[in-house]
Order: C-alpha cells, then sequence, then structure tokens
C-alpha cells in the first residue's frame, strides 16, 4: 500500500485524537502516505479530503474530541452512495480505509468491504456496547467524568441532606450508569438491561433514611426515560427534598486519560498493520490485555452484553 485514509465517525470520544497520531506515525514510518476525510462519511462521498503529516496530528494525544470532525450519516445506508464513497477512495488513490466509530459506523465499514474496498475499524463508542473489544476508545475517559461529577455532587448532597436522580448517557446500554454506580458507591441505579422497581427503590431510600441515611444518590441511564419518574417518587414516597442533575454531553468532552491515550495507539498501529497484512473486513479491539482482530460480520452479529457479575450488583441497586 502506498496510501491509506481515516475518518472519524458517528458519536465523538475521547481517544479518537490518539489513534489518529497513532495511525500517521505509523503509518509515515513506513513510507506510507495517509488522508483524512473531514465529517465522516458524509465528507467522505463530498470528497472532503486533508492530506495528513506529523505536524497535523502534533499535541494531538492531549486533546479530546477529534481533529477529523465528525457527523451522522443516515443516506450512507444507500448502496448508491456507498458507491460514490467507493469511487471518491479510487479517485485519490486510496488503497485501504480505516474507520473509527461505533455501530452504525461498523455497518457504514462493512459496507464498503462488500464493494471491494479494503477496511479496518476501531471501536469508540462510550456506551461501551461492541461486541469484540471489552472497552472502547472513550469509555475510560467518560467513566472517570462520570465519577468526578457524581463525587462533587455528593458533597452538595451531603451538606443539605438531599436525594440526587443523576442521567448519564446510554440509551440501549447501562454500562456507564453501571460502572459509574459502583465507583461511587451511589445507593440506587436504573439501566436498561436489569428490570428495576421505581416505587420499591423510593421506599427501600425512605426506610434507609429513616435509619439514618442523611443522603442519597440514585444512577439513571437516559436510555430508561425514568429518570423524572425516580425524582417523583422520591418526593411523594420518600419525602426526600430531591434534585436532577443531567451530565449530558458533558461526558462526552475533555482531555483522554491515560488508559484511552495508551489503547489509541495501540489500536492505530494495530489498523495500519492489519492493512498492510493484506486483511479487510475487521475490527481491531481489545480483550483482556491483548489487541484482538474480530470480522465485522461477527462484530455485528452479536449483542454486547453486561457480565453476570454486573448484572447481580445491578439488581441489588434497582429494587
Amino acid at each position: 500500500m502506498k496510501r491509506i485514509a481515516v475518518l472519524t465517525s458517528g458519536g465523538d470520544s475521547a481517544g479518537m485524537n490518539p489513534t489518529l497520531k497513532s495511525i500517521v506515525e505509523e503509518s509515515r514510518r513506513d513510507n506510507i502516505s495517509v488522508t483524512g476525510f473531514l465529517r465522516g462519511y458524509l465528507g467522505l462521498v463530498k470528497g472532503m479530503a486533508i492530506e495528513m503529516y506529523y505536524k497535523t496530528v502534533s499535541g494531538a494525544a492531549r486533546r479530546g474530541g477529534t481533529l477529523l470532525k465528525t457527523s451522522r450519516f443516515p443516506e450512507f445506508e444507500k448502496v448508491l452512495i456507498q458507491k460514490q464513497a467507493a469511487a471518491v477512495l479510487q479517485k485519490n488513490g486510496i488503497d485501504g480505509l480505516i474507520v473509527i466509530g461505533g455501530d452504525g459506523s461498523l455497518h457504514g465499514a462493512m459496507a464498503l468491504e462488500l464493494i471491494g474496498v479494503p477496511v479496518v475499524a476501531i471501536p469508540a463508542s462510550i456506551d461501551n456496547d461492541i461486541y469484540g473489544t471489552d472497552i472502547a476508545l472513550g469509555v475510560d475517559t467518560s467513566l472517570n467524568t462520570i465519577v468526578r461529577s457524581i463525587d462533587s455532587i455528593k458533597d452538595t448532597a451531603s451538606s443539605h441532606g438531599r436525594a440526587f436522580v443523576i442521567e448519564t448517557m446510554g440509551r440501549s446500554s447501562g454500562y456507564l450508569a453501571l460502572v459509574g454506580a459502583m465507583a461511587t458507591g451511589a445507593e440506587a441505579l436504573i439501566i436498561p438491561e436489569v428490570q428495576y422497581d421505581i416505587k420499591g427503590i423510593a421506599g427501600r431510600l425512605k426506610n434507609e433514611h429513616e435509619r439514618g441515611r442523611e443522603y442519597s444518590i440514585i444512577v439513571v441511564a437516559e436510555g430508561t426515560g425514568a429518570t423524572a419518574e425516580m425524582s417523583d417518587a422520591l418526593k411523594t414516597i420518600s419525602k426526600f427534598d430531591t434534585r436532577v442533575t443531567v451530565l449530558g454531553h458533558l461526558q462526552r468532552g475533555g482531555s483522554p486519560t491515560v488508559f484511552d491515550r495508551m489503547l489509541g495507539f495501540r489500536l492505530g498501529a494495530q489498523a495500519v498493520k492489519t492493512l498492510l497484512d493484506g486483511i479487510s473486513g475487521v475490527m481491531v479491539g481489545l480483550v483482556g490485555n491483548r489487541i484482538a482482530i474480530t470480522s465485522f460480520r461477527e462484530v455485528l452479529a452479536h449483542k454486547k452484553i453486561l457480565g453476570e457479575r454486573y448484572v447481580e450488583y445491578a439488581k441489588r441497586l434497582a429494587c
């Protein structure tokens, strides 16, 4: 290969920039040119290309977000649009493509691979819902932000004797809420994967309050849609002075943690090596402490599920 391309797609996550830095540096060491496409698949179809050099990624490791920018582009599901993207790659002399993103980005990568484009993907999703990797880019940074936020809120909760309902990101995956609750010692948890009893939680917290607990922290994954209901139940059943905090997009940004930087360096280098080895249609991820290569078909055919011990812990806090 003489030239490879890279794009970041879907939701941004801390760790994307260290990965881009790794890809550029690994490629340039092998005298391979790197083209970056701005705004994900949308920019690929429109030919929004830039040449990436060492200076392009200088200092990128400490920055959150993605220097290539990103977007959501549902129109890429159309075969005609996919063929237009392949034509852009051919026009720019691209021999292989690296896609950094989540589930939707992986579907787009597999579509390109099926029409003959050599593609390798890198998982980036703060929800940590991608099969084939224990952890995706951005998860650790998001969790650190969540933990810092809850720890700060606890100061106010304990000072005023209040209950706080804290909503984290996570549409169909409660991983962020679960680990955030575990790490901060939250009193209750609501996630999509585990059946929950809002009235039961409120009643339990009322009893604990009467036995001396001065405040309570309840962590809710946004995908459950239960934040407001939980707050109302606490006010009416437990008589707690209750506040709601939605962490929102605060969880996406920020300087990547050491873990996310090192993960990005490892996955970026492996993605380049995989393309150079003539392997396509795969995702590089982290399983245990080793880099694993998994086919797109296998990744997209399976739903990532929470570990048994995680589920047991969640059940204890959900009623």
